[in-house]
């Protein structure tokens, strides 16, 4: 099983958790319960409502970054942005190193995403249709998308929280 995959699972099955705690409060009925188990089933809500964000990581092979970022505007970026417009994401932005690193951890650019909550994140979403509707010469796409990933050496991808650094 994939880290993304694993990650999918263990959120899906935390918010079943959190649903039957919710559920099982209720049926209780005792006051205490109840009014902590509200508590939860609130911070669970908050919890599928704060933003989540997952950093892409691209090396392209030497002389090629260039054409992989002017093949993402063309072609990924508008379904990125069409995601924006449907509130899925929140925000989307590139970035890239000043200067070279080694080239075990050369990267040419970052993709950080911003999505609505961690359970849009990881609830597999189907984007071809809005690709379909964006690009009607579906074979062009495609060629253009292949050669996005021929050209790249690696991709990897890394959630990320935020550290609270407030002193208690």
């Amino acid at each position: 099983m994939s880290f993304q995959n694993r990650c999918k699972a263990v959120i899906v099955a935390a918010i079943a958790i959190l649903v039957g705690l919710a559920g099982t409060a209720k049926s209780v009925g005792a006051d205490a319960r109840a009014g902590s188990s509200k508590a939860q089933g609130s911070e669970a809500r908050a919890a599928l409502g704060t933003p989540y964000v997952i950093e892409y990581y691209y090396k392209a092979k030497w002389g090629h970054a260039e054409e992989f970022l002017a093949l993402f505007k063309k072609n990924h970026l508008p379904v990125l942005r069409k995601e924006i417009e449907m509130g899925r994401i929140l925000k989307v932005s590139m970035a890239a190193p000043q200067y070279h690193t080694t080239e075990d951890g050369r990267w040419d650019y970052r993709v950080t995403i911003t999505f609505a909550s961690a359970a849009i994140a990881n609830d597999n979403f189907d984007s071809s249709t809005i690709a379909k509707q964006l690009y009607p010469d579906q074979e062009t796409f495609k060629k253009e998308e292949q050669r996005r990933f021929e050209i790249l050496e690696a991709h990897w991808d890394l959630p990320v929280k935020e550290v609270n650094l407030e002193v208690k």
